[in-house]
C-alpha cells in the first residue's frame, strides 16, 4: 500500500491515492506512517477540506498525532489551505519540534500573507538555539517579508548563517526588495548573484514588472538567453509578454510567440492568455483573436476575459459582445470579471448607453457588485451627467457598508458629483474622509471640479489644505492650480505656484504647467512675460500654447506679437486660417484697415482660406 500510494502522489494522481487508502482502509489493513504526508498532500492538491480532516482523524485515531513527521504533514496541508487556525493547533500540540515542522508554519505564514507572524516564529527557532535554520526556512521568512528595513536584517542573517547563495534564497530576496520597491537594493543584489537559474530570473523579472520597469525586463530576458541558464519556464514567457503589452513592443513579442512554438510552450494555458493580452494591447487584436480560436481547449475564463477585454479595447465592441455571448451558450460560465471587463470597457471607449446595459444585466444576473466595476459605472456618469444614476450608485454603496476611506471610489464620486454640476456633493464626499487623504488624486479631483464650475477661489482654498497636510502635489495639481489662478487673475499666486514646481518639489514642469501658465500671464496682460516663458519651454510647443497667446493678443490688442504668433501657427498647422483672421480682426479693432487688408492678402498668397460661416435653423 505504502509504495503504490507515494507512487499515485508523486505522479499527480491524488484522486487516486485517496481512492486506494479508502480501499485498504475499509478491508481493516493498518496503514503505516509514512504514507500520511503523501496522503496529506493529495488533500491539499485537491483543495478539499473536508477530505483533509477524514485523514486527519485516521492520524489521531491510530495514535500517530505525536509524531512529528505526520504534523508536518498536517500543518503543511492546513497552511495551504488556509485553515491557519488548525495547523496552528496542532504545531501546538506536537510535543517534539524538527526543522521540518518549523519550516511548514513559517512558509505557511507566508503564503498566507502573515509575514511578521512567520518572522516572529524564525525569531523563536533562532533564539531557541537548538535549530539551525536551513535555506528552505531562510527563503520562507525573506519571501514574506513586507518591510525592507527586516528583510535587509534578514539578507545579512542569511549571509552569515551562509545560504545566501542558494538559488531559493536569492530569489527570495530579490522578490523581497522588489515587493518592498526597492528596485535598486534588489537589482544590485540581483547582478551580485553568481549562481543564477531560471527562478532567479523569473524572480527579478516578475518583480521589475510589479514595479513598472517593463524595459529592464526586456533586457534581462536577452540576458538570460546568453548565458547557460536552463530553458525559459511559462512564468518567464508570460512576464516577458506581459512587458511587451505594456511597452508595446510588438515585434519583441512575434519573436517570443515564435520560441513558444518551438519550445512547444504554446500549448499552455498561462503563456497562451499571456500571448492574447500582449497581441490584443499592441492593436492587433486580429492575431489574438486567430490564436485565441487556435487555442480551443487550452482556453480557461482568463483567456476568455482577457480576449472580451482585448477586443474592447481595438473597439471591436460587437465581436466582443457576440463573444460574450458565445461563452454564456459554449463557454465557461461567466464571473465577475467577464462582466467588469464588458462594463469598464465599454466605459474607457466612451460607449456610455452599452456599459449602463451591462451594469443591469450584471445585477440581474445575481453578481455581486465590485468596487472596480462600480468606479467605472461612476465615470460613465460623469462623462454623459448622469447625476441620477450616479447618486443611485452612492446609495448602493452606503447601503453595502462600502469603506469610506477607500480614497479610488471617493475620487470616482467627487469627480461624478462636480462634472454633473453638484460641487456641495463633492465637498460632502471629500469632507466624510475624516482624516485628510493621502492620495493626491483626491486632491485634484476636487481642486479640477471647483475649477470647471468657476469656483475657483475654492480650488486654491482645496490647494491651500493640501499643502497644509503636507500632501505632495502632483504635476496635474499644479496644472489644475495655474488654471483656476488664470481664471481669477491671481498673477502672483500663480508665479508662486509656478517657481513651487521646481524650487519646492524638484519637478521639472510639464507642457500642461507651462501651457497654464502662459494662459495665466496672457489673461492678465504680461504678453512679453508670457512669450519668454514659451522660449524656456522643454519641447517645441504645441499649437494649443501659441493659440492661447494669440487669443490674449486679440483681447488686448497687440498686433505686433499677434503677428510674430499667427505666422508660427502658420508653421505648426498650414491650413488653419484662424490666427490671420484673429490677426486681421486686431488691426481692424484697432482702425488700422490697411495692415487688416494686407493680412486678408497675404492669406490669398498662401492660399489660406477662411471657412465660410452658416446658420442652422432646427424645426422645433
Amino acid at each position: 500500500m505504502k509504495s503504490e500510494i507515494l507512487k499515485l502522489v508523486a505522479n499527480g494522481f491524488y484522486k487516486d491515492a485517496i481512492f486506494i487508502y479508502a480501499k485498504y482502509h475499509s478491508a481493516s489493513i493498518r496503514p503505516h506512517l509514512f504514507i500520511f504526508p503523501s496522503l496529506l498532500k493529495a488533500c491539499a492538491k485537491l483543495r478539499s477540506f473536508t477530505q483533509l480532516q477524514t485523514v486527519h482523524a485516521q492520524v489521531v485515531k491510530l495514535g500517530f498525532h505525536s509524531s512529528v513527521y505526520a504534523a508536518t504533514g498536517l500543518v503543511d496541508a492546513y497552511m495551504k489551505l488556509r485553515h491557519v487556525d488548525s495547523a496552528l493547533q496542532v504545531f501546538d500540540e506536537t510535543p517534539e519540534r524538527n526543522l521540518a515542522v518549523m519550516n511548514a508554519v513559517v512558509s505557511g505564514f507566508s503564503q498566507c500573507g502573515f509575514g511578521m507572524e512567520a518572522f516572529e516564529v524564525f525569531r523563536d527557532i533562532l533564539s531557541g538555539g537548538m535549530l539551525r535554520p536551513n535555506s528552505v526556512c531562510v527563503a520562507s521568512v525573506v519571501v514574506g517579508c513586507q518591510s525592507v528595513e527586516v528583510g535587509r536584517v534578514l539578507h545579512c542573517l542569511a549571509v552569515k548563517l551562509g545560504v545566501a547563495d542558494d538559488a531559493y534564497v536569492a530569489s527570495s530576496l530579490v522578490t523581497m526588495y522588489l515587493n518592498c520597491s526597492d528596485v535598486a537594493s534588489g537589482t544590485k543584489f540581483f547582478a551580485g548573484v553568481l549562481d543564477k537559474n531560471v527562478v532567479t530570473y523569473n524572480a527579478f523579472m516578475s518583480g521589475l514588472l510589479q514595479n513598472e520597469v517593463e524595459s529592464a525586463v526586456l533586457n534581462v530576458f536577452k540576458d538570460m538567453m546568453g548565458s547557460a541558464v536552463e530553458e525559459p519556464t511559462v512564468v518567464t514567457l508570460a512576464s516577458v509578454l506581459s512587458a511587451c503589452a505594456a511597452l508595446r513592443a510588438l515585434s519583441f513579442g512575434k519573436q517570443v510567440h515564435v520560441m513558444m512554438v518551438k519550445t512547444r510552450l504554446v500549448a499552455d494555458t498561462m503563456a497562451g492568455t499571456a500571448l492574447v493580452d500582449m497581441y490584443s494591447k499592441c492593436g492587433v487584436w486580429q492575431c489574438a483573436y486567430e490564436f485565441f480560436k487556435e487555442m480551443k481547449e487550452s482556453r480557461n475564463l482568463f483567456t476568455w476575459n482577457s480576449m472580451i477585454s482585448g477586443l474592447i479595447l481595438n473597439e471591436q465592441s460587437d465581436e466582443a459582445i457576440q463573444l460574450f455571448q458565445g461563452m454564456r451558450s459554449a463557454g465557461p460560465k461567466p464571473d465577475a470579471a467577464t462582466w467588469n471587463s464588458l462594463i469598464s470597457g465599454f466605459s474607457q471607449i466612451g460607449k456610455s448607453s452599452e456599459a449602463f446595459h451591462y451594469f443591469k444585466l450584471m445585477q440581474s444576473a445575481g453578481f455581486e457588485l465590485s468596487l472596480r466595476c462600480l468606479t467605472s459605472v461612476l465615470k460613465v456618469c460623469s462623462d454623459i451627467f448622469a447625476i441620477r444614476q450616479g447618486k443611485e450608485i452612492h446609495g448602493y454603496l452606503v447601503r453595502t457598508c462600502w469603506n469610506k476611506g477607500d480614497e479610488l471610489v471617493v475620487t470616482a464620486l467627487i469627480d461624478m458629483y462636480m462634472k454633473c454640476g453638484c460641487s456641495s456633493m463633492a465637498q460632502k464626499v471629500f469632507d466624510q474622509l475624516g482624516e485628510c487623504p493621502e492620495d493626491p488624486a483626491v486632491w485634484n479631483a476636487m481642486i479640477f471640479g471647483y475649477g470647471k464650475n468657476g469656483e475657483d477661489e475654492l480650488a486654491l482654498e482645496i490647494f491651500n489644505q493640501m499643502l497644509e497636510t503636507k500632501t505632495q502635489p502632483t504635476l496635474t495639481t499644479f496644472t489644475g492650480v495655474l488654471s483656476a489662478c488664470g481664471h481669477t487673475g491671481r498673477v502672483d499666486k500663480g508665479r508662486q505656484v509656478f517657481s513651487m514646481i521646481r524650487d519646492e518639489y524638484g519637478l521639472n514642469p510639464t507642457v500642461e504647467n507651462y501651457g497654464a501658465m502662459i494662459d495665466l500671464l496672457g489673461r492678465s496682460g504680461f504678453l512679453e512675460e508670457a512669450y519668454k516663458l514659451v522660449d524656456e519651454m522643454p519641447q517645441p510647443p504645441p499649437a494649443s500654447v501659441f493659440a492661447s497667446l494669440l487669443g490674449a493678443c486679440r483681447s488686448h490688442l497687440n498686433s505686433e506679437l499677434g503677428e510674430e504668433i499667427a505666422h508660427k501657427l502658420r508653421e505648426i498647422d498650414p491650413e488653419n486660417s484662424s490666427p490671420f483672421v484673429i490677426l486681421s480682426n486686431i488691426y481692424a479693432a484697432q482702425g488700422r484697415w490697411k495692415d487688416a487688408e494686407r493680412i486678408r492678402e497675404s492669406m490669398d498668397d498662401m492660399r489660406v482660406r477662411k471657412l465660410p460661416g452658416y446658420s442652422l435653423i432646427e424645426a422645433a
